[in-house]
């Protein structure tokens, strides 16, 4: 397989066909693929070290469209369609293994979002690379909550510059909300891991296992 090319039009539109079932609860995924502004990029297998240095190119290349680009939907979508079968804790294990992977690649002299943390329990903690914050969605087939079951384990990175434009907008609560009640509807319950920025880490968040309160995120970044 290519290390990193343009997604073949099955990856984009497996994808695209995931999110808009119509009872697929994140409207703010809806809304970037009906915007047509989500990148979709294709690569091995989850955790691959041979495939981090294209993802971390693709990534900071999508970093710069966030700076430069006005629109409140943006994400960059990675889909590793080589990972082998994962049950739910393996795949949490390696989505960290990945992300880790990535941190450690990026480059130096890029002024890091200070509103956001490196360090995965504090509150603001935030993934960050090439000076962008980013919450990353994990999407797997033997995921426990219905909304993350894609045929292939998949990064979601959501850029927060996104999250506050439509702040500042004021439609971030009343999307959350509708998110949420659209959550209940497909799945009976919210993720206990479920919290706002600011409130718990988001690290707890990012892969969709629910996590015991002594857990601690495996990912740790220089100074951190």
């Amino acid at each position: 397989m290519t290390i990193s090319r343009e997604s073949p039009v099955d990856f984009q539109l497996e994808f695209r066909n995931f999110v808009m079932r119509e009872q697929f609860p994140c409207l703010g995924a809806r809304a970037t693929l009906g915007h047509d502004t989500a990148l979709v990029k294709a690569f091995g297998a989850l955790g691959d070290p041979a495939y981090t240095e294209a993802l971390g190119a693709e990534l900071s290349g999508f970093g710069k469209r966030v700076e430069r680009e006005e629109s409140p939907f943006l994400s960059f979508i990675a889909v590793f369609p080589a990972t082998p079968k994962l049950d739910e804790h393996a795949f949490d294990a390696l989505l960290w293994k990945q992300l880790q992977q990535i941190g450690e690649c990026d480059r130096e002299g890029v002024a890091a979002d200070a509103s956001t943390s490196d360090h995965p329990e504090d509150p603001n903690f935030a993934f960050r690379f090439g000076g962008i914050s980013y919450f990353v969605v994990g999407l797997t087939p033997s995921s426990s909550r219905i909304a993350r079951r894609f045929t292939w384990p998949t990064l979601v990175f959501n850029p927060h510059p996104v999250f506050d434009r439509l702040r500042t907008e004021g439609r971030y609560e009343r999307m959350k909300s509708m998110i949420r009640d659209r959550e209940i509807s497909l799945q009976g319950s919210l993720n206990p891991n479920l919290a706002d920025f600011g409130e718990v880490s988001e690290a707890r968040q990012y892969s969709g296992l629910v996590h015991p309160p002594e857990w601690k995120c495996p990912f740790h970044k220089e100074g951190t």
